[in-house]
């Protein structure tokens, strides 16, 4: 079972969870997250662009266990920014995962040349204020987006989910989460930014420390996010791949393989779409 971390929210969320970007079919979904459970996961990230919330609420319904003990994300999408369209897309979301209460409701992108991600941000506060978000959070957020958010509400995000791995170590924005007691939860930990364009798991450093502490690759890529105080939700299908990612809690980095780890920070190291550059509100995945 993965630890937990605090939320300023005063919920606690796994450190460790796993991503319900896209399977193949359709019924793949709720079969995976039942894998999951087995090995020990309880925190499931979907949003409503994914395509698979309605997956994803039939494979929680289909769990033997009470509603609490899961933690279960999804995000809003970027055609529903503004002031009402929010609360319409969080129902529509909420009616497909088939919950009564999320714990945790993301901006998936802030979308900075519409400069409307405050006004959506005041929607979310208000939102959670009714008791039908436990926490809220954002993603891909940059450190000025947060501070705009802070400065202009008053209310620091939970969580901000964005690419983070070794090759894209996001030191200054984890120092400005850490300010804000904002957690930050990594996407495409493993790197690629979903596109596969780093193969981070065969990289030299990472597979000699692997190889020296008698674990795989994701492993000390997974416990590098954890000892950096960072949830991570990786996606996998297989059994063996779950156990594998959830027994990153046992391995044990020494300073010396943290100083090789920083030095595979890279200026060029983001693999998926930039959060400034790219008008993403068509984008479909």
């Amino acid at each position: 079972m993965s630890p937990t971390l605090q939320l300023n929210t005063g919920h606690k969320m796994p450190a460790l969870g796993l991503g319900l970007m896209r399977w193949g079919a359709e019924t793949e979904t709720a079969a995976v997250i039942a894998r999951a459970y087995k090995a020990g996961y309880r925190l499931f990230d979907t949003a409503s662009v994914y395509g698979t919330e309605t997956q994803t609420g039939d494979g929680v319904h289909a769990l033997d266990c009470p509603r609490e003990e899961l933690f279960i994300t999804t995000k809003l999408w970027n055609d529903s920014h503004g002031i009402e369209a929010p609360r319409r897309a969080f129902e529509e979301s909420l009616a497909r995962l088939g919950l009564a209460y999320l714990d945790l409701y993301l901006i998936h992108w802030p979308l900075p040349m519409y400069d409307q991600f405050v006004e959506t941000w005041k929607a979310l506060i208000e939102l959670q204020k009714e008791g039908k978000i436990r926490s809220i959070g954002v993603s891909n957020f940059t450190e000025g987006h947060i501070k705009r958010l802070i400065d202009e509400t008053g209310v620091a995000p939970a969580v901000n989910q964005v690419e983070m791995h070794p090759y894209f170590q996001q030191r200054s924005l984890r120092a400005c989460h850490d300010q804000h007691g904002i957690i930050t939860q990594a996407w495409s930990p493993f790197g690629g930014g979903g596109t596969g364009a780093a193969n981070l798991l065969a990289d030299p450093t990472v597979c000699r420390i692997a190889n020296k502490h008698a674990r795989t690759s994701s492993q000390i890529i997974l416990q590098w996010h954890i000892g950096c105080g960072a949830s991570v939700i990786p996606k996998s299908t297989s059994m063996e791949h779950l156990f594998e990612n959830m027994a990153a809690f046992e391995v044990e980095l020494d300073s010396d393989d943290l100083i090789e780890l920083a030095k595979l920070d890279r200026e060029d190291g983001r693999c998926g779409f930039d959060p400034v550059k790219m008008d993403m509100i068509n984008l479909s995945l």
